[in-house]
């Protein structure tokens, strides 16, 4: 998830799927970060203490926050250095619902049933969507990012490219401290601020944490995931989820279909099936209420009918791809198929087997991708290099089918 969108949302799924390594692509745990003297820094924070006073943070909350917090250049490394490059719907939906992240959840779903079956009692959100952003925000809690975050904010809001941003979160985050949710030593996440097992920013947490263990805290940095999935069903409920609503289903469309396409063109399921719309096993979609049909790899990729537990998802994250994700990787937890719609080969012509089978090659061959999925990340993209260089072709890393000829 990239800080970009986090404004209107949560999380950081979009960088777990952007910052990818090779074949497998998840976030990667952050290196250790140690505060670096920066007088520039020191100055603004002097400035910055008074404006939070004035806001009603304590003298005592401030000098708690601070003690040992300080300028982190990797954080603003890393902010100036996003990549803004698009995924793929095909490669996202390898990486978000593949089979690994799947059978993880499965597992999870299985150790944390109670627990998740109260909270869909309480807030009405089935426990497998909860699962899921589990699952995409931060691996089930493996991911849940270890940079002190008022070091991380502050840097942020003194150096970054949207200091007044970062700054209210800086706020916001003191407020939890002050409220005695967590102790600043405790207070840790990602580089950009992001929080606990389903990666809330400081005022998303103000505003939708829950303190469903009943011990007067609302605790999401935990090893107990309990708050925080609570916390996830509390946003989405909050947001106007619908109880047995899918997010969306994925159909068929009849030849020669020419829409109306996209969400803001809403039909009743009878109309889409009068159409000729049906679901992949040719049956028509039962009413769940207002559809509208999406196609979001174009008209040779798989086509979705989706309900308002769609635009539900995108206040948790304003992406097409990430609501997909969520709403398949919470589907393929409790035993749906994968996607069975086709999509179309990549601009070097190769389809998501092609670069499956490259990097099975590429590795067996000496040049480690780092996995097998389809995805072509900086590891992949290194392997690719190394061969070819190896074989005396221009290091391009780029994937191509001659390529992989050359390697049958």
């Amino acid at each position: 998830m990239r800080i970009s969108r986090r404004a209107v949302g949560l999380g950081m799924a979009a960088t777990l799927l952007t910052a990818c390594s090779g074949g497998s692509v998840t976030q990667t745990a952050s290196s250790p970060m140690r505060p670096v003297p920066n007088a520039g820094y020191d100055a603004w924070v002097a400035g910055f203490k008074s404006r939070a006073a004035a806001q009603g943070i304590s003298q005592a909350t401030i000098d708690r926050a601070f003690r040992g917090a300080g300028y982190l250049p990797d954080v603003i490394e890393r902010d100036r250095n996003q990549t803004e490059f698009k995924r793929s719907l095909e490669d996202y939906l390898a990486i978000a619902a593949s089979d690994d992240r799947v059978s993880a959840g499965k597992a999870k779903l299985r150790q944390y049933n109670n627990t998740l079956g109260q909270i869909e009692s309480r807030y009405g959100v089935e426990k497998e969507v909860v699962t899921a952003i589990w699952g995409l925000e931060s691996r089930y809690g493996e991911r849940r990012g270890d940079i002190q975050v008022v070091s991380a904010l502050s840097t942020l809001a003194y150096d970054g490219r949207r200091g007044a941003f970062f700054e209210s979160q800086l706020i916001a985050a003191l407020k939890i401290l002050q409220n005695g949710d967590v102790t600043p030593d405790r207070m840790t996440g990602s580089w950009a601020g992001a929080m606990g097992h389903t990666q809330f920013i400081p005022t998303s947490y103000q505003a939708y944490a829950v303190d469903f263990g009943g011990d007067g805290k609302r605790d999401i940095w935990s090893d107990d995931p309990t708050d925080a999935l609570a916390s996830a069903a509390a946003y989405l409920a909050k947001s106007g989820w619908t109880r047995g609503q899918p997010w969306g289903v994925e159909v068929r469309l009849p030849p020669g279909f020419s829409g109306p396409f996209g969400r803001g063109s809403t039909r009743s399921p009878s109309q889409w099936a009068a159409m000729g719309v049906r679901d992949m096993d040719g049956r028509a979609v039962p009413d769940y209420g207002p559809a509208s049909i999406i196609i979001p790899a174009g008209a040779n990729g798989p086509a979705f009918m989706t309900f308002r537990n769609f635009a539900v998802i995108t206040r948790y994250n304003n992406s097409e791809s990430y609501v997909i994700g969520i709403g398949h990787l919470s589907d393929r937890i409790v035993g749906g198929p994968p996607i069975r719609g086709g999509f179309p080969p990549d601009a070097n012509g190769m389809t998501l087997d092609d670069r499956k089978e490259l990097q099975r090659r590429l590795t067996a061959a000496g040049f480690d991708t780092d996995g097998a999925d389809g995805v072509i990340g900086s590891k992949s993209e290194a392997a690719i290099s190394a061969y070819q260089r190896s074989v005396g072709l221009p290091a391009t890393g780029q994937p191509t089918l001659d390529l992989l000829n050359r390697l049958r």
